[in-house]
């Protein structure tokens, strides 16, 4: 296993963030940063990795005993990353900021496009398009099955939202919809219009870019 200090200069999380800045880290080097140091056992990369799988089956909402249930968290390092993820929520809302363009969405989705699953997520919208909050709906593979309307308009609908934007990572960075991406969009789009809430977008994103059924015509076709 190699350690962060025997990894090439330049690709150590902190040196690149004072080379690079922050925004050209991914969620595992910045966590990294945050815990400072592995244990004997696993490095602090490995270790960011399994706190991140936590942050993301939680929405990034875990309690302090979930992160001190992974072996080398414990009171210090736990108390730490609560902290940070409160204080970001805190300073940093996504509240408010206004959709007008399928690109306006990406800042608030590209945290997963490097992920190695597919996430997908739901922005809900109030009546001007601006954002009321951002959710992960489901982690895996995204299909019917996990991606039932109740579970994405659940959220929506105690926001008191108007519209929501969906989005998915591919983690192939192929970002051609598939069958079931399709299929999803006219579930989601018949759902919404029963219930009120318009679905405006469907985005389909890796690290390579984006793929917006809006802009490319599509929903009008469900």
């Amino acid at each position: 296993m190699k350690k962060v200090k025997e990894m090439p200069t330049f690709t150590r999380p902190r040196e690149k963030l004072q080379e690079k800045g922050p925004k050209a880290l991914s969620d595992k080097e910045l966590l990294a940063i945050l815990l400072g140091s592995g244990t004997q056992a696993q490095d602090v990369l490995t270790l960011a990795g399994r706190i991140l799988k936590i942050l993301d089956d939680t929405s990034a909402s875990p309690t302090l005993e979930q992160l001190q249930s992974i072996d080398g968290i414990g009171p210090a390092k736990a108390t730490t990353i609560l902290a940070a993820l409160e204080f970001a929520r805190r300073r940093i809302r996504p509240e408010g900021f206004k959709i007008g363009l399928p690109p306006d969405v990406l800042p608030l989705i590209q945290h997963v496009a490097d992920r190695k699953q597919e996430h997908f997520l739901c922005i809900s919208l109030n009546g001007a398009h601006e954002v009321i909050a951002v959710r992960t709906v489901s982690v895996g593979l995204v299909n019917k099955t996990q991606v039932h309307p109740r579970e994405v308009f659940a959220d929506p609908l105690t926001d008191r939202a108007t519209a929501v934007i969906v989005a998915h990572n591919h983690p192939t960075g192929n970002l051609k919809p598939s069958k079931d991406d399709i299929a999803i969009t006219r579930q989601l789009k018949s759902a919404g219009e029963t219930l009120g809430i318009r679905l405006l977008d469907h985005i389909i994103f890796s690290h390579k870019g984006y793929y917006s059924l809006l802009e490319n015509h599509e929903l009008e076709r469900y």
